[in-house]
């Protein structure tokens, strides 16, 4: 009987240890609970975090847009900016080149105005040199191609070269206080000679008084520069 009643007490004893240990088994899994919790927690933070980051991307969506309107190319305007690229595709005289030098020098450097270049560097009249003053203020020029003052009779081209006061007043006629972009150039400004050039139309189509777009929106470093196909003639040169 007695050996029963040990053999009793013992399976009790094995039981009351089982339950102790599920007991503690269920004791420990409760803080894998809560750590699986705090993992949710912390997957849930980090996608805020992420959502916190969006407006970083729009940033840098902004930033790629400002290069893109710094690219010296990215406003051109003209019908013939194609082939001004295909001629002077590099070096100082390209879209990219002049960029880097104020007007007067940039001009001095693109093949398609050499005859301006001499005209405002002293090269064709002596008492005419105006390459400090342009490259030496924020100015919109209207730069007649080579092409455009071949159109010019050479008795006519000679007679203004010959004349400094002459010579003086159209340069500065094809010259605009400011900078001026495309998208603003249209309508009546008053020129650095003090008479009014008249520019009309919009994109491929502006023209500056009687002369057309050849290619516009060339930037230098102190000024944007529009070629046209003709010289301007302001009213007291033409008397």
């Amino acid at each position: 009987m007695k050996t029963e009643i040990r053999k009793t007490s013992s399976l009790l004893g094995i039981g009351m240890v089982a339950l102790l240990g599920l007991s503690a088994c269920g004791d420990s899994a409760e803080p894998a609970e809560e750590t699986d919790q705090e993992m949710t927690e912390e997957t849930e933070g980090t996608d805020a975090e992420a959502t916190e980051e969006e407006p970083m991307d729009e940033e840098s969506m902004e930033e790629e847009e400002s290069m893109d309107e710094s690219d010296p190319a990215a406003n051109l305007v003209g019908a013939s900016c194609e082939a001004y690229a295909e001629e002077v595709p590099e070096g100082e005289g390209s879209v990219g080149g002049m960029a880097q030098d104020p007007v007067a020098t940039a001009a001095s450097n693109n093949p398609m105005l050499t005859t301006l270049t001499a005209a405002v560097s002293g090269e064709l009249n002596p008492d005419v040199d105006l390459v400090d003053t342009l490259n030496g203020d924020e100015f919109t020029v209207i730069a007649p191609t080579d092409d455009a003052f071949g159109e010019i009779p050479e008795e006519d081209l000679n007679a203004v070269v010959e004349d400094a006061d002459m010579l003086t007043e159209v340069l500065t006629y094809h010259v605009i206080p400011g900078q001026l972009s495309p998208d603003e150039i249209a309508g009546e400004h008053e020129t650095v000679n003090g008479a009014t050039v008249t520019v009309e139309g919009e994109g491929d189509d502006l023209t500056f008084d009687d002369a057309g777009l050849v290619c516009g929106g060339v930037m230098t470093a102190n000024a944007t520069v529009y070629m046209v196909d003709a010289v301007l003639m302001p009213a007291a040169a033409e008397e």
